[in-house]
């Protein structure tokens, strides 16, 4: 196990307004953003040799090597990808049904990583922000884009992003994972991210020092690593994730590479 890290993290500022983020530029002049941001001190812990499970800390990690070798052509990742992100989801979940809806491709940009991993006419890379890719109004409307009717039918129902390096080992910008277990409610600020298309909402955070910080040093191209989005019948159903800058990476370490696939759990 390695030391714990001393680093540094963005959180999202107090603010009396709803806070939202343009992904492009933005209409009129406006400001990309409406709210202020800062960087708090954190101390993020070695996860391996731990037992994490999605049901406490709301992530885990697991080995899970692919068939695919070429993550660069949507075709391949859809025909090929997705169905065994959908029986990694399964069994990880005990859920009776997982439908992959999206993914994403990132390569990390020099420098910091930027707030929500978008450099203007590059790649997305890591993404640096506290944040949670899900509130529960925007897994309510994902259920209903995926199921219509039948979404109110449902008893239970959840959202796993599944990461993984699709290069390198990880070095230069680890995923930390905080435990669903350590956020408030009052942590949690619903937030608008605008895109040429359509407008997401997400969480942001509000710093807690309750929250508590682990990563997975070194993840090879045949881990997953898997947390929570969100879950309608559990209390910690939220995990809040950010890319750090390894103060102990080389400065020639390969960029990091990866890809995150978003899975809605069904349960019967």
């Amino acid at each position: 196990m390695t030391p714990a890290i001393a680093t540094t993290l963005e959180y999202l500022c107090p603010t009396p307004h709803r806070p939202h983020t343009w992904m492009y530029a933005p209409p009129d002049g406006q400001p990309i953003e409406n709210a202020d941001y800062t960087r708090k001190a954190v101390t993020i812990h070695d996860a391996r040799g731990t037992a994490t499970s999605l049901a406490h800390e709301g992530y885990t990690l697991r080995r899970a090597a692919t068939a695919l070798d070429d993550f660069h052509h949507k075709e391949n990742i859809v025909q090929r990808y997705y169905p065994e992100m959908a029986q990694l989801a399964l069994a990880v979940s005990g859920a009776s049904e997982a439908l992959v809806f999206d993914h994403l491709v990132r390569k990390r940009q020099p420098g910091t990583p930027q707030a929500f991993g978008r450099i203007a006419g590059q790649r997305p890379g890591a993404a640096g922000r506290v944040h949670c890719d899900f509130t529960a109004a925007s897994a309510q409307r994902r259920l209903r884009i995926e199921l219509g009717e039948r979404a109110a039918q449902l008893q239970r129902y959840a959202i796993l992003n599944l990461w993984r390096s699709i290069r390198h080992p990880v070095l230069d910008a680890p995923l930390a994972m905080c435990d669903a277990r350590s956020v408030a409610a009052g942590d949690l600020i619903a937030s608008d991210i605008h895109y040429p298309d359509r407008t997401g909402e997400i969480y942001q955070l509000l710093h807690n020092p309750e929250h508590a910080w682990s990563y997975f040093p070194a993840m090879t191209r045949d881990e997953v690593l898997i947390f929570k989005q969100f879950d309608s019948a559990a209390a910690a159903c939220y995990t809040p994730h950010a890319a750090f800058e390894h103060p102990s990476a080389s400065p020639d370490a390969p960029p990091r590479e990866s890809i995150e696939i978003r899975c809605l759990l069904i349960y019967a």
